[in-house]
């Protein structure tokens, strides 16, 4: 009577043969392709399967490698470059690819697992907790600019507006475009501040198209500065003043 013998379970060709090659701890850079191949083909004799595709798959691996075997023993053949190509390369390739795939896998086994024991819950605050708000300190938001100062880059800004007009063609009559308000512009003004999170007072006006937009900009700051959603700042008293969002953006910056 035989003895049965319980063969470990692979899974694919590629994992036998990284098996096989770990096993008999070669280079796989330098696989032995002789002892490899009678090593595998032993496994496969052993394989009792009923899936047919399954054993199509060792089966024609088995025939790459005696195919390997075969080249092996004739002489070697020199590429357009002049160097000798090894028939075990492209074995090699694919060797490789598959063991950086399997260990990634077992990488993200050991993440899942992690992540398994950890536990997680929605936030409970209180209603008032979460709509509660800092008070905002106008003194602070200003921190040292003066009226002046502000004034100077806004005449600056509406001089730019002039200069780009072509002479000749501010002649000729144009379709009237509806203005944006106040509420519209402080809700653009508002997202803009949201992805950018800082950006220049000076670059954030002269983006816009006509002498309207830039006051209501403008104006827009103003009262986005007033709630408190944003903050600006002026390093030194020459230096152009920075916005910065004091609302938590999109990390993404959609």
């Amino acid at each position: 009577m035989g003895i049965p013998v319980k063969l470990p379970v692979f899974e694919g060709p590629l994992d036998l043969l990284l098996h096989l090659i770990e096993k008999n701890k070669v280079n796989i850079y330098d696989i032995p392709i002789v002892e490899i191949t009678d090593q595998y083909m032993e496994y496969i004799h052993q394989m009792e399967r009923e899936d047919l595709n399954i054993m199509s798959e060792f089966m024609v691996m088995a025939a790459t490698l005696i195919s390997i075997k075969c080249r092996m023993l004739l002489p070697k053949e020199v590429n357009e470059d002049g160097e000798e190509e090894d028939p075990r390369d492209e074995l090699v390739r694919q060797l490789l690819e598959y063991k950086m795939y399997k260990y990634m896998s077992y990488e993200l086994r050991d993440r899942m697992a992690e992540a398994a024991k950890s536990i997680y819950k929605l936030p409970t605050l209180p209603r008032e907790v979460e709509d509660y708000r800092e008070p905002v300190d106008t003194s602070e938001l200003l921190d040292g600019l003066t009226l002046g100062r502000l004034h100077k880059i806004f005449q600056d800004v509406l001089k730019r507006q002039e200069d780009k007009k072509d002479p000749i063609r501010s002649n000729f009559g144009k379709i009237e475009q509806e203005e944006v308000s106040l509420p519209e512009k402080m809700t653009d003004v508002e997202e803009y501040a949201r992805r950018h999170r800082r950006f220049s007072f000076r670059d954030l006006l002269g983006k816009q198209a006509s002498k309207f937009q830039v006051v209501v900009t403008f104006l827009a700051i103003l009262e986005l500065m007033k709630t408190g959603k944003i903050s600006i700042r002026q390093e030194h008293i020459f230096d152009d003043i920075q916005i910065e969002s004091k609302e938590a953006g999109d990390p993404y910056g959609n």
